[in-house]
């Protein structure tokens, strides 16, 4: 059985800060993402076995057992990328109704990851169009990855159980991994302040929606079986000129 889904509307790689500028995010191919990096998208594959790996959610309200994952805090400043120790996140309860206001401290990622070349470049690059949308100063990012497992376990999974939100940040990546087995996990943005909104699917391993987060707010939909063992792998990168988040 096929279902609809609705084809991304890529950003050249020559526009993409024009875009965000304009509008408030921007799709990116893997291809544009890997020459945002500097580095082939295959070369981030080496990246995805630990999503295989990453432990369940124990912090879901809805008492769902479809969400894993892990996270990760760095300082992106000078064109290094820090790895800082290990911490809880944390959400005011005006950006995250739903998990907002309590610490919740989650499996780390993987340190064979950390090191890896790719994700260095990955992060750093991102950090870097970051800067560029500030004005082309190199600036230090406080950066929080979430890596995430949705499954089909109880027959359907929610990527966003939270709804349409923003996240309290400065810009937000939200990278698919993968997906397998699945249908649904439509993304849909909309404008902060205004009527406007995008819906299209993510398929490309390795695509990304880039979100400048005080202007639009982002959710997926939930995500139904179509093969046993169905799910979605996605990378989410915060980046917060002013510190981390903390209660």
């Amino acid at each position: 059985m096929t279902t609809p889904s609705f084809v991304p509307p890529l950003t050249p790689p020559d526009q993409v800060v024009a875009t965000v500028h304009r509008q408030g995010y921007a799709v990116l191919a893997a291809a544009t993402v890997g020459a945002l990096a500097g580095c082939t998208a295959e070369a981030l594959r080496v990246l995805e076995p630990s999503w295989s790996d990453l432990p369940p959610d124990a912090y879901l309200k809805d008492g769902g057992r479809y969400r894993r994952r892990r996270h990760a805090s760095f300082i992106a400043d000078g064109g290094q990328l820090q790895a800082v120790p290990h911490r809880a996140h944390w959400q005011p309860v005006a950006y995250n109704a739903l998990h907002g206001g309590m610490e919740r401290w989650f499996e780390p990622m993987l340190a064979a990851d950390l090191v890896q070349p790719a994700w260095q470049q990955l992060v750093l690059g991102l950090a870097g169009l970051c800067s560029s949308l500030r004005g082309g100063a190199p600036a230090r990012w406080y950066v929080e990855a979430h890596q995430f497992r949705i499954d089909t376990t109880d027959g359907i999974g929610r990527p966003t159980p939270e709804g349409a939100h923003r996240d309290g940040v400065d810009f937000v990546a939200v990278v698919l991994v993968s997906r397998q087995g699945i249908k649904g996990a439509e993304t849909r943005v909309f404008e902060a302040d205004g009527p406007n909104g995008q819906r299209f699917t993510l398929t490309e391993p390795w695509s990304l929606l880039f979100l400048d987060d005080a202007r639009v707010i982002h959710e997926s939909t939930p995500i139904q079986p179509l093969d046993a063992g169905g799910h979605r792998d996605t990378l989410v990168l915060t980046f917060r000129s002013k510190g981390f988040q903390d209660a």
